[in-house]
């Protein structure tokens, strides 16, 4: 039986919150750990990610004695797009700062740069005190579209194709397959939707979509019969339609768009995710008590899921 889990290290949308109000369901933005028998995949790279980076520090030490023989961090991170609260936990991750380090980072750049490029811009030469070129990991930025596909092997090997040659390829029952959906429904070049196959279990990551009357055509498809669909839940229908500060258009989606998109996709468990900065304990606990139906699950921070 394999081992598919699921851990939440960050929920919030937009940007970081830190106060005594936000602790059940806490404060940093988008990260979302995954470990498939025994590779790790990262979604997103919010400031849910340093907490993740200061675990996998204290098993890198205590692997070994010497630099030599201690287990180097391996990990595919996997980004829907480029905007701060998904990217601003990458310079504090520390196996980042460990020569030993592989990562794999994919996404989609936004402004005719390539992905390297974009995030070394973001978040490094200009706004933090190194610069990419002196980060000690081996950190390998792969662009990615709706076409691609990344595949993980049993021994970490990442290969990225197309959808053309992956139809062609001999494929192993160890691999872990993951396809992208390219979604314009986010500002600024809109977002990648990943889902994540293996073995006959399937993960769907869906964070920064806003819906569309009727439901989204195109997520129904890619997403159909996942056991698991991540989606954005920014909003409440009530803040999203405020007649003086309305929402639409902002790139989220509501609570009820989100389970609307669970019955359209007969996803086996669906997770609220991304919620609004704003949004308390108190008030997420009220919004809960109205979706208390059978799989439908609130991400809070440490939350372990397995499908």
């Amino acid at each position: 039986m394999s081992n598919f889990t699921i851990r939440f290290r960050g929920i919030r949308g937009s940007y970081p919150v830190a106060k005594e109000q936000f602790l059940d369901y806490g404060g940093n933005t988008s990260c979302v750990e995954v470990n498939i028998d025994g590779r790790l995949i990262i979604l997103d790279a919010g400031t849910g990610l340093i907490s993740l980076g200061e675990e996998l520090m204290k098993e890198y030490i205590n692997s070994g004695t010497t630099l030599s023989n201690r287990k180097p961090v391996v990990a595919a991170v996997l980004l829907s797009h480029i905007h701060q609260d998904h990217i601003m936990g990458i310079p504090f991750f520390s196996p980042l700062h460990i020569a030993s380090t592989r990562l794999n980072v994919f996404g989609n750049p936004s402004r005719g740069e390539t992905l390297d490029e974009e995030l070394a811009q973001v978040l490094f030469n200009k706004t933090f005190p190194l610069d990419a070129a002196d980060i000690a990991a081996d950190m390998v930025c792969s662009d990615v579209n709706e076409t691609s596909y990344i595949i993980i092997k049993k021994d970490l090997t990442t290969i990225v194709t197309n959808v053309c040659d992956f139809q062609k390829m001999k494929i192993s029952d160890d691999d872990i397959i993951i396809s992208c959906y390219k979604s314009f429904a986010h500002p600024q070049n809109g977002v990648i939707v990943y889902k994540i196959e293996y073995k006959g279990k399937s993960l769907v990551y869906a964070t920064d979509k806003e819906s569309y009357i009727g439901g989204d055509v195109k997520l129904a498809k890619f997403a159909k019969n996942c056991d698991c669909l991540i989606h954005d839940s920014q909003y409440t229908t009530e803040d999203y339609q405020n007649l003086y500060s309305p929402k639409q258009g902002f790139g989220h989606s509501t609570f009820e768009m989100a389970k609307e998109m669970k019955v359209q996709t007969n996803a086996k468990t669906l997770v609220f995710f991304h919620y609004e900065p704003s949004y308390t304990d108190e008030k997420l606990d009220l919004i809960a008590e109205e979706y208390k139906e059978e799989n439908l699950i609130f991400a809070k921070e440490g939350l372990e899921i397995n499908i």
